[in-house]
């Protein structure tokens, strides 16, 4: 009987886990592709086009924003209060602070160097007034100076004792600095 028990579990065993060396292959079942349904657009909100960026253009006045946009004043004559040359004014102008203007990547990518020139009209409220293009340079340089220059921090002009608007002339040197080459 024990014989006959050990030859029913041998047999089971052999039944239940051939030793044959292959594996079993995967059996793959075809999934049915989902019939497209029309794809609706989805409805996009009424967005506000901005204009587009205003471009420095020489001889032309700008003035500052609060958002850093430049704005092109039309009108170049109409300044709004007396303006005094630096020889008509007690005490010039002075600048307390001249940021510095930042390179933009096409600038960069391009090589583009030099040196942009602005005539700014400091205002007797100490606020920049507007800024007039005497030299530019292309790739946004011209209009990152202006940017730079509205944020100039200056004591206005007297005269008599009272502040008064004086025009002054700023100079943004844009250089790239190559590492590589040595200069003496």
């Amino acid at each position: 009987m024990k014989v006959l028990a050990f030859f029913a579990i041998l047999l089971l065993a052999a039944v239940a886990a051939p030793q044959s060396g292959r594996r079993a292959s995967e059996i793959k079942v075809p999934v049915p592709i989902p019939p497209e349904e029309p794809v609706q657009p989805k409805p996009t909100p009424a967005i506000a086009e901005e204009p587009p960026p205003v471009t420095a253009e020489k001889n032309q006045d700008y003035s500052c924003t609060e958002d850093g946009s430049l704005a092109r004043i039309l009108d170049p004559d109409d300044i709004g209060e007396l303006v005094f040359s630096a020889k008509d004014v007690d005490a010039r102008a002075t600048i307390s602070s001249k940021p510095k203007p930042t390179y933009t990547k096409e600038a960069r990518r391009l090589g583009v160097q030099g040196f942009v020139v602005l005539k700014v009209l400091l205002s007797a409220r100490a606020k920049v007034g507007r800024i007039r293009v005497v030299k530019g340079l292309p790739a946004g340089l011209t209009e990152n100076a202006i940017r730079a220059a509205c944020k100039m921090e200056f004591k206005p002009a007297t005269k008599a004792g009272q502040p008064v608007a004086q025009w002054v002339t700023a100079e943004y040197v844009f250089r790239l600095a190559d590492s590589s080459v040595f200069t003496p």
